[in-house]
């Protein structure tokens, strides 16, 4: 398949805003040329995220998403494992302080769980899980997946980003996640290594 005979339009199995916007630059710098939706635009709610791994979860988003819109649809199950709490919290990060937690509360937690854990060992990796459904019942997703290892910092740091960035440190670049030029962390980011994976993956489909 070319990049021509891909869907005009897939969507996207998130509500969150710079998930979308991460997404949306990804898929762009791919060159497929096919639009990407949000199902929140598309008055689509969340999917019981019920799966024990990231590429269980990420299944079920992408089902849900398809079926819900009759599109082809693109989700990404990720999250931070931490050496030190035993990969917590994984398939929990989004909800780490709870159903309704957002971001602060969330890098609070994660901070007051490892106050007593030394620097050397606040080893950590991003993980993340692509899949992509030409339909609901599709019975072969397309599975990409990658990781982004660093170390969990002892106070939130850099202003870009989302989510657990700005506790993420890359020692490869003296920085954290969130001080990253964007279009560098979508170079080297979990997200970005696992999107260029699927974009080679939806060209030779």
């Amino acid at each position: 398949m070319n990049p021509a005979s891909l869907p005009p339009e897939m969507v996207l199995a998130s509500s969150n805003p710079g998930k979308l916007a991460e997404f949306a630059r990804l898929l762009q710098g791919s060159g497929l040329g096919t639009a990407l939706l949000s199902q929140g635009s598309l008055g689509i709610g969340d999917a019981d995220e019920t799966g024990l791994s990231f590429v269980e979860n990420a299944i079920i988003k992408a089902r849900h998403a398809a079926k819900q819109s009759g599109l082809p649809a693109l989700a990404d199950d990720s999250g931070l494992m931490v050496d030190a709490l035993h990969g917590a919290p994984g398939v929990y990060s989004a909800r780490f302080a709870g159903p309704e937690a957002d971001a602060a509360a969330n890098n609070a937690l994660l901070l007051w769980k490892l106050q007593e854990v030394p620097e050397p060992a606040r080893t950590a990796c991003f993980r993340c899980c692509i899949v992509y459904v030409r339909r609901h019942d599709d019975p072969l997703p397309l599975i990409a997946e990658a990781g982004w290892c660093g170390t969990i910092l002892e106070e939130p740091t850099g202003g870009q980003g989302f989510g657990y960035d700005p506790l993420f440190w890359v020692p490869d670049h003296g920085c954290s996640a969130a001080q990253l030029e964007m279009a560098e962390k979508n170079r080297i980011s979990h997200r970005g290594q696992a999107m260029a994976r699927m974009a080679q993956l939806l060209m030779q489909l």
